[in-house]
């Protein structure tokens, strides 16, 4: 049976995202921007700006946009009783069902843009690895939090 995964991530998580691509590409700009004053003074062999320029151009538009998205068109998860279920991946994409009795901690966490937005992470650390459902308003966050606990606690107990 397959089952159409509803839950998305929050439009304002795609803003964050391409603020912090930004931030990122910035730095670049200005690593580019030293690199090609320090080479002019020591009258280094310079590399063409040119390209590091065409290298920024090009990152801006992947990460800025592009990655973005077909992140939105593709992200999604749902939690049910027994698993929690994430389709995720920009190239390679993945689709994991976490079983709630594999579950060991749920996690909540939100960085400086993430707050200015009220958004969180929820992060559901298994022994093999960590999900992470990124972009969640931060009540919808805490709520999810909550839920996968309660879950995994009930499936623990039944045993």
């Amino acid at each position: 049976m397959l089952r159409e995964l509803t839950k998305q991530l929050h439009p304002d998580y795609f803003k964050v995202y391409r603020i912090s691509q930004f931030i990122s590409n910035g730095l670049f700009l200005i690593a580019i921007i030293a690199y090609a004053i320090v080479a002019q003074l020591k009258d280094w062999t310079m590399v063409p700006v040119w390209i590091a320029v065409a290298v920024l151009v090009l990152s801006v538009a992947v990460f800025g946009w592009i990655a973005p998205a077909i992140k939105k068109k593709v992200f999604r998860y749902e939690l049910f009783e027994e698993e929690l279920e994430i389709k995720s991946g920009i190239i390679f994409i993945s689709n994991v069902l976490v079983p709630m009795v594999k579950v060991q901690h749920v996690e909540l966490e939100s960085g400086p843009l993430m707050r200015k937005y009220s958004l969180a992470s929820v992060e559901v650390v298994t022994a093999a690895t960590t999900h992470k459902i990124s972009g969640l308003k931060l009540q919808e966050a805490e709520a999810l939090k909550r839920r996968i606990g309660i879950l995994a606690r009930v499936e623990e107990q039944e045993e």
